[in-house]
């Protein structure tokens, strides 16, 4: 009797394996159609580990048609603010920091990588509000992503903006 049990048991997770498949097959062949995304470079003069103290906030042309000018100029604004409110602290305990780190052994610079990472996080915290708020619904996803810079070999921060793929509403299940 559980021969017969494992058997069902073994048919049935075949099935599921092969749906996934199937289902992950379907998300790469809309994914593959997307086009690229757009990326939002930091535009401000004083970088604090990738960090930029502002975002670009020229409305880029590949955004035409997907979402309003005022909207994505808003959204960048609430971005510009968060990073106005906390990069100049990361400055002033950089430099606190590099002053005292003989003395220290470099000891003195993890305030300042802690209150960087607490800098994107509330960025990206605020990133997701605005995808849920407005964004997901327009087929948008942005999100904070650290990239090589163009001109030289440092690593830099810039805002994502994917283009998420129209899910077929007329296909069968």
């Amino acid at each position: 009797m559980m021969e017969d049990f494992d058997e069902i048991y073994e048919e049935e997770e075949e099935e599921d394996e092969e749906e996934e498949d199937e289902q992950r097959a379907a998300e790469e062949q809309l994914l593959r159609y997307a086009p690229e995304p757009v990326l939002v470079r930091g535009s401000g003069r004083v970088t604090v580990f990738g960090l930029s103290n502002k975002f670009e906030s020229e409305f880029p042309s590949a955004l035409t048609g997907k979402v309003a000018p005022e909207e994505f100029k808003a959204s960048i604004n609430r971005v510009n603010g968060c990073l106005r409110k906390t990069l100049p602290v990361n400055v002033r305990w950089l430099l606190c920091g590099c002053l005292c780190c003989c003395c220290t052994l470099g000891f003195s610079l993890w305030p300042v990588i802690c209150l960087s990472k607490r800098t994107r996080r509330s960025i990206e915290k605020l990133l997701e509000w605005e995808n849920s708020r407005l964004y997901h619904k327009l087929c948008l996803h942005w999100r904070l992503s650290k990239r090589k810079c163009e001109t030289n070999n440092m690593m830099e921060y810039v805002i994502l903006i994917e283009f998420l793929p129209k899910i077929p509403i007329f296909r069968p299940d």
